[in-house]
């Protein structure tokens, strides 16, 4: 799809021009006030355009812009020792990425560098990153328009994500049989590493949610088949679920984990992928990290500023108990409406699984509905809607959008 002269990936229920944005509010450019349900994707997590990020910006563009990879600026160490006092002891040293696509890349490498094994094993309808060796962890062979296109699935693996809605009863049960497909493909020997988000998809927009214990299992059956456990918290980082990091919902310590889209707040592009000073000196020769412009030092102060305040305000508790509020507002007042599903989630990440089979309604005429009346939310999937409002976002605007969701899709039902 195209708008004048950019490409788009995403239909039109998306798409409009951005006039301003501040806090938990866009406008668009005729005027229109939105409280906006979506964070661009977990990114402005503090809240479009935070004022204390861009006097960072500022003051670093003052001093310097730029820095070669072969050397470093004081600000990136500065960040570097400020990030690894936040993350497990062992994940001490860090990649310079520009997002979270290089930053899974760069994970997979030293993986494959480290253990000397190829096969990834990933889990369908995820999303990575759109890079060829990314792509393949979740997207479905399927999917493929052209079987001869450009992916070849030959060193991946693919599992289904053992996703539970929120009522079943029956959580231990699934726990268990992807337990026991996860250690048949792992018995053998030959992964060099599970790439997974911990316990929620975000990525694909599906908000799928596994049974608690699923992340300390995956960590579990990879140290007991020599294989490495690499996190993806492009989208569960920076207090979105609830915990500053995703890795701490069960206490697990990965062998890699991504960080990028709200790292900087959204201010400028910047990732990275952590891991072990050990693994690290073995396998930067054969890995090849290096970036031309990741870590630019004015994005660097954005990220430096952007983690002093998560640290600061405790933001992660806020996203607690909002995601709570949220959920049990919506599952109170949607409890008799026939088009929902299920309402899950972890933290400020939730979902609104719809049942639209015979129905004469779309996701998208429930998104056209609710911006019509000032709200902004995501389809992230032709049955469902993904809810992730900035974590700053004050209590009267959280009620006010999910007033215009609730009644919107009770008006349909």
């Amino acid at each position: 799809m195209f708008n004048g002269r950019i490409i788009h990936n995403l239909n039109s229920a998306f798409r409009f021009r951005v006039s301003k944005a501040q806090g938990p509010y866009i406008w668009d450019d005729q005027g229109k006030k939105l409280i906006d349900f979506t964070s661009g994707w977990n990114v402005t997590n503090l809240g479009w355009n935070n004022p204390e990020v861009t006097d960072a910006i500022i003051a670093q563009a003052k001093k310097n812009t730029y820095v070669p990879m072969w050397t470093h600026d004081p600000i990136q160490e500065k960040y570097a020792d400020y990030l690894a006092s936040k993350l497990p002891k062992k994940l001490d040293v860090f990649s310079r990425e520009t997002g979270g696509v290089n930053a899974n890349v760069m994970a997979i490498k030293a993986a494959r560098a480290f253990t000397g094994k190829k096969k990834i094993v990933g889990f369908s309808d995820t999303f990575h990153g759109s890079l060829y060796s990314v792509l393949e962890i979740g997207y479905k062979p399927e999917y493929l328009l052209s079987k001869s296109l450009f992916l070849s699935y030959q060193d991946y693996v693919q599992l289904k994500f053992p996703g539970v809605k929120s009522h079943d009863k029956n959580k231990e049960s699934v726990l268990k049989k992807f337990i026991n497909e996860l250690e048949k493909v792992l018995q053998k020997k030959d992964v060099a590493a599970v790439v997974c988000e911990a316990g929620i998809v975000t990525g694909w927009g599906t908000t799928d949610v596994a049974p608690v214990g699923f992340l300390k299992s995956v960590r579990d059956l990879t140290r007991k088949y020599d294989a490495l456990l690499i996190l993806d918290e492009v989208g569960t980082g920076f207090s979105r679920c609830g915990k500053l990091f995703g890795l701490e919902l069960e206490n697990v310590v990965p062998d890699f984990v991504t960080f990028a889209k709200g790292m900087s707040n959204g201010a400028l592009p910047i990732g990275t992928m952590a891991t072990a000073k050990e693994i690290a000196e073995s396998v930067y020769a054969k890995s090849q990290p290096q970036s031309t412009f990741g870590w630019n030092p004015v994005a660097v102060a954005a990220a430096l500023k952007t983690l002093e305040i998560h640290n600061r305000d405790k933001v992660w508790r806020k996203a607690e108990k909002d995601g709570y509020y949220v959920m049990e507002t919506l599952r109170n007042n949607l409890s008799n409406n026939s088009l929902v599903d299920d309402i899950n989630g972890i933290g400020m990440e939730i979902g609104i699984q719809l049942k639209l089979d015979g129905k004469k309604i779309s996701t998208k005429k429930i998104i056209d509905s609710v911006y019509e009346k000032g709200l902004h939310v995501c389809k992230s999937s032709e049955t469902g809607i993904q809810l992730m409002p900035p974590l700053t976002i004050e209590r009267k605007a959280l009620d006010h959008g999910l007033e215009i969701l609730v009644d919107t899709l009770n008006s349909f039902a």
